[in-house]
């Protein structure tokens, strides 16, 4: 047992906002409240921590993160650059270090930063025709191969898009070196996916790191070998951070066949809902719009599912307890992807699920454009938007780019929130950066580090108040994955997972943020980081 006092903590819970001191015992909270009355309730031998006046809150929580593939970046070449030059560069010094026929990997670009846009399997031919260079986009709707990459996939001019996806091609229509979507997969799937063996150690560090930037909670959008890799860990007792896991809708017939369910799991890994993609992404122009992309009157993006198909893949998920949590990014996507929950809330109330213990939460992931005929929808329905706030700034001059006015209506937090939706907020790394004191910063003031685009930020009236962004990064997710009882609060009988910090999130300037790391983190009552 433990105690901490001398401590300014913000606790979440309504009833008792804020107290000075904490106890602690075993991995739970046991009380709060002020210093003295902590302090003269308990033996006097027990662990103490003077907190220095500090400020303490729940922990943080990523709502949706893609953990292997953040785990692997972390040894890719950087492609986020100010340049395709500077991209061409980064990616010719690893060929330099890397054997013949062997794999260069790299993720990060973005075209809509580049002044020259998309670059070409020929560019890519001078650095090195006999190694397979591929490189995703930031958004991780797109690739940039090689034309050793292309010719191992079989990819020619006589290759027809594959369903989902696009084949990029030149005038003379000779695949270009850039592939969208689910053509991706034409060359990533000849790519050696780690075996969970290879992926532990890469993960523990990915863990590592996540948990000296505040993170104790996350929930995964990886597959089954990330999934296998975390339950290792776990059997050792080295599962340092909580994981709600998803299951690809392609696994959905597995996962019914062995009778997972939706919550099925301990604290620290569970079962989360079925992922769904509806449509492509913003950076690529796949997303799937209602109207053309501005300057592009023949692109409306690319819809993967309508809500008759999303309607057949939820059925079976509700019929077998499991929740769906679906990608859509365009207000054509989030459109059909509502009309399906319409359908399947009806479906479910019918079939009445009386054996579910945990409820069956669905989720919108990303939920970027909205009609605002579409906006209090959500609400109505009960389904969570999982958003993710860095995106706004991040994505804001390709928005206005490409969305034009509609982007009144993007990533619209506010709007949700006076609608009742509830907010679930992470990162979606790799595509962004998983510190969620950046999140918190974007959320807050609609601008960049660099303080464009200006004081009041992008669309200044979907800013949110400390309160609410630190709550969508506490107990929205912990609401999302049927924990709120558990996690999100510091209050007795909840779980004792907190971090300590040198600033006060909920008066100091926002800028401050930006800089702000933990001093310590802590899971279970135990600290796993300490500064």
């Amino acid at each position: 047992m433990r105690i901490i006092y001398n401590a300014n903590i913000y606790t979440l819970d309504p009833n008792k906002p804020k107290v000075t001191a904490i106890a602690i015992l075993s991995e739970k909270i046991a009380a709060i409240g002020d210093d003295q009355t902590i302090l003269a309730e308990f033996p006097k031998s027990i662990e103490k921590f003077d907190a220095g006046g500090r400020t303490i809150i729940p922990g943080l929580i990523d709502a949706h993160l893609h953990l292997q593939q953040y785990a692997l970046n972390l040894t890719k070449v950087d492609c986020e650059t100010a340049s395709r030059e500077e991209c061409l560069k980064r990616v010719t010094e690893r060929a330099h270090h890397t054997p013949t026929a062997s794999w260069v990997i790299g993720h990060g670009w973005n075209q809509n930063n580049w002044s020259d846009g998309f670059g070409s399997a020929r560019e890519l031919d001078l650095i090195s025709p006999d190694q397979y260079i591929y490189l995703t986009a930031k958004s991780l709707h797109a690739a940039w191969v090689n034309s050793a990459a292309l010719r191992l996939a079989g990819i020619t001019n006589d290759t027809a898009d594959p369903l989902g996806g696009k084949i990029g091609r030149d005038e003379q229509g000779l695949p270009n070196g850039i592939l969208f979507e689910s053509a991706m997969d034409l060359v990533s799937n000849l790519i050696h996916d780690p075996d969970p063996a290879q992926l532990t150690a890469p993960i523990q560090q990915a863990l590592t790191r996540l948990a000296e930037m505040g993170l104790t909670g996350l929930h995964d959008f990886d597959r089954k070998n990330c999934f296998i890799a975390l339950q290792h860990l776990h059997k050792r007792g080295e599962l340092k951070m909580r994981v709600t896991k998803s299951i690809p809708v392609e696994d959905l017939p597995s996962a019914v066949a062995i009778g997972l369910r939706t919550g099925f799991g301990d604290s620290m890994l569970r079962i989360g809902g079925v992922k769904v993609f509806a449509d492509g992404a913003l950076g690529p122009q796949t997303a799937a719009m209602i109207s053309p992309y501005e300057g592009d009157p023949d692109n409306k993006g690319i819809l993967m599912l309508d809500a008759e198909e999303l309607v057949e893949i939820g059925r079976v998920a509700v019929d077998n307890g499991l929740s769906l949590a679906v990608h859509a990014i365009g207000d054509r996507a989030n459109n059909q992807v509502l009309n399906a929950f319409s359908e399947l809330k009806t479906y479910e109330r019918a079939t009445q699920f009386n054996d579910q213990q945990v409820p069956l939460r669905h989720r919108i992931e990303h939920l970027q454009l909205i009609h605002p005929q579409d906006a209090g929808r959500l609400a109505e329905l009960g389904v969570i938007a999982s958003m993710q706030p860095i995106h706004a700034t991040s994505d804001m001059n390709m928005a206005d780019k490409f969305w034009g006015k509609r982007s009144e209506f993007a990533y619209a937090w506010r709007t949700q929130l006076m609608q009742g939706t509830i907010l679930a907020f992470g990162s979606d790394a790799p595509v962004e950066s998983p510190d969620p004191f950046l999140g918190l910063h974007a959320a807050i003031t609609r601008r960049r580090a660099d303080g464009s685009p200006g004081k009041d930020g992008w669309y200044s009236n979907q800013r949110l108040t400390p309160m609410e962004a630190i709550n969508a990064f506490t107990t929205g997710p912990a609401y999302a994955c049927g924990m709120e009882n558990q996690l999100g609060k510091l209050s007795p009988g909840y779980l004792a997972d907190l971090i300590l910090l040198d600033i006060d999130p909920f008066t100091c300037e926002p800028d401050a943020l930006l800089e702000s790391r933990p001093q310590a983190t802590m899971v279970a009552g135990e600290w796993v980081f300490q500064n």
